[in-house]
């Protein structure tokens, strides 16, 4: 599998899949980027390489097609110079640069073909690229907002599952229970107060009764 190949495969990943499943979105989406750039650099040098084949398929054209004009010049000199034998080797040599200025052509278009895509190809994987390195921010704030819904979804689920109104139910009836003995508590103490009172107002009563029965007796 090609460099540019295997940048199409991360690129074609689903990064929001990713991302909301890393522990560290932020972390996870600079180590995507980094292997983006990796994966670019190789995919250029690649590109370059094949752009230095067809210039060497080129040269190779070019020097085939000299020497086709060149034997020809010479098979036309043999033939004025009345040299037939070498005119005919002047010829075979004209006819395998002919040849050879065959192949390169077709070389070259394939090659030309080939590059051309591989250009069309890096071009859109680094515009993807930028548009990943731009939307970095985005990126990480959409995956950290997929986390916090997953986790209040989770704490809300929890709470659902328990139901506290009988435990609350149950306080509040021991609230009541302590608020009602702290105030027949206090009655108590209150009664208790006014009873003391009104034993000294029985008791002075008495005594006067008694002391109008010991005058009334002469004693």
């Amino acid at each position: 599998m090609g460099i540019l190949d295997r940048m199409s495969q991360v690129l074609r990943a689903n990064i929001n899949d990713l991302l909301n499943h890393a522990e560290d979105p932020e972390k996870m989406l600079n180590q995507i980027l980094r292997d983006m750039e990796d994966s670019l650099r190789q995919g250029q040098a690649q590109v370059a390489e094949q752009i230095a084949q067809e210039k060497m398929i080129q040269t190779d054209l070019d020097i085939a097609r000299r020497n086709v004009d060149e034997w020809g010049k010479k098979a036309e000199l043999a033939v004025t110079k009345g040299m037939d034998d070498l005119a005919r080797e002047a010829l075979r040599r004209q006819d395998d640069y002919e040849a050879q200025t065959d192949i390169y052509e077709k070389q070259l278009e394939v090659q030309r073909k080939a590059v051309q895509k591989l250009k069309t190809d890096l071009a859109a994987l680094e515009a993807k690229y930028d548009e990943a390195r731009r939307s970095k921010e985005a990126l990480i704030a959409r995956a950290k907002r997929a986390t916090a819904q997953q986790q209040m979804s989770s704490a809300a689920g929890k709470l659902s599952a328990v139901d506290y109104s009988s435990d609350l139910a149950n306080m509040e009836r021991r609230i009541q229970e302590q608020e009602a003995r702290a105030a027949a508590s206090e009655e108590m103490k209150k009664d208790s107060v006014d009873e003391q009172f009104r034993k000294l107002d029985t008791d002075d009563d008495v005594d006067q009764k008694l002391a109008a029965l010991k005058q009334k007796l002469g004693k």
